[in-house]
């Protein structure tokens, strides 16, 4: 606006300096001074130029200066960042490191306990040792003898035939998968499928029990992995036997390796048939206690008898109480049952206990659980146990859903 300002007084004062001469003196004259007063004109609008390229220059240099000192904020802002996540990385590098010497370390006393215990002539000792009558004989089935059954599991321990098999375990009444249970199953050299029904008293009696629960164990957490990848909702329950949980040699090396894996607290729930939390002795209880200070929550299943002490199961660690639908609809007085079924879930809530139903088969029985206000269910009719392939369960399948959610095969 000033340079246009310049311009025009410039014009008007050459036209009127130019008049002047011509009326004066003359046109040559007038001439000279036009183009004087033009020189002089382009002088001023030089200066005044120089004076606006100055300003100019010196607000650029002034918004770079700006620009220089974000940028170095910036430079500061991600070395601190590269630093933070360098920091991140040591970390969880270090982290895993621990997680597979722990689990090494497992591995190591595992192997060693199983060479012991399923070299030829140690077995051959303990089924000579097995009576020929009893729980262990009841649970033969196909099998010609003691010996060959523990033959048979000794051989599938030696050569991984242990397959892992979850069920699905849903809330009511919305029946969206929360759990898995996780099951172990053997198979013999024809890939004929044995039952825990079959193997867990002769494994239990032979010593191998601690065997098939680490196994079971180890699976447990590589599913976890994959599934906490998508989702850190569904959780899996992983039964643990009372012979390992007696193990007064394994089970401390066995809290050591959940400590390196305590970021699944919240995902892994062990499970202990009830006769084995009630004769674990002072010992077991403190076994559990641990296991329940590190965050994993303790369930008890195979429940014969509601007389339970549950300010005892509460103090423990235990969150999760399983009962056989049967048993609520029908048979809570034959349990020993203090309540009626329709009270019973808030006699286990105010102990803070949750309450599964197993066993459940039919869409009758649902109604009548809805009654009762029962937590969760588990049964054939939402899903039977399936086994997982060892190359699947990868994280793309899951699915929150009662259907399974990683890919399986039946087995057979």
């Amino acid at each position: 606006m000033t340079r246009i300002l310049v311009n025009l007084t410039c014009f008007f004062g050459c036209a009127f300096v130019g008049a002047s001469l011509v009326l004066f003196t003359g046109w040559p004259l007038a001439l000279v001074a036009a183009g004087l007063c033009f020189l002089a004109t382009q002088h001023i609008m030089a200066a005044f130029a120089r004076r606006g390229d100055k300003r100019a220059t010196a607000r650029e240099f002034a918004q770079i200066r700006k620009m220089t000192i974000a940028f170095q904020d910036q430079i500061d802002e991600t070395r601190a960042r590269i630093g933070a996540l360098d920091a991140l990385i040591d970390e969880r590098t270090n982290a895993q490191s621990r997680k597979i010497v722990s689990e090494l370390k497992v591995l190591e006393s595992l192997m060693r306990e199983f060479a012991g215990k399923i070299s030829r002539g140690a077995s051959e000792a303990q089924v000579r040792r097995m009576p020929s009558t009893g729980p262990a004989a009841a649970y033969l089935g196909s099998f010609g003898d003691k010996n060959e059954l523990l033959e048979t599991i000794r051989a599938s321990l030696e050569e991984n035939r242990v397959d892992l098999y979850l069920q699905p375990i849903v809330s009511l009444p919305q029946r969206k998968l929360r759990y898995y249970e996780a099951l172990s199953r053997l198979r013999d050299a024809d890939g004929a499928v044995i039952m825990p029904a079959q193997y867990i008293k002769v494994a239990g009696e032979a010593g191998l029990m601690s065997v098939v629960d680490n196994l079971l164990l180890f699976r447990c957490v590589q599913v976890l992995r994959r599934l906490a990848v998508r989702t850190r909702e569904i959780g899996i329950f992983c039964n643990i036997s009372a012979e390992t949980l007696a193990d007064a040699e394994f089970f401390p090396q066995f809290v050591e390796y959940m400590a390196a894996n305590q970021d699944l607290a919240g995902l892994i729930i062990f499970e202990f048939a009830q006769d084995a939390v009630l004769a674990c002795g002072p010992e077991g209880e403190k076994n559990l206690s641990r296991l329940a200070g590190m965050g994993f929550a303790l369930s008890m299943d195979h429940v014969e008898t509601l007389a339970l002490d549950f300010v005892r199961l509460k103090t423990i660690g235990f969150r999760h109480l399983k009962v056989r639908a049967g048993t609520l609809l029908e048979g809570m007085s034959g349990a020993g049952a203090a309540v009626a079924a329709e009270d019973f879930k808030k006699l286990l809530s105010r102990h803070g206990l949750n309450l599964i139903a197993e066993r459940v088969e039919d869409e009758k029985t649902v109604l009548q659980l809805l009654d009762y206000a029962v937590d969760f269910a588990q049964g054939f009719l939402f899903g039977e146990p399936r086994a997982v392939r060892d190359d699947a369960s990868r994280p793309a399948t899951v699915q929150p859903e009662p259907a399974p959610v990683i890919p399986f095969r039946r087995a057979g």
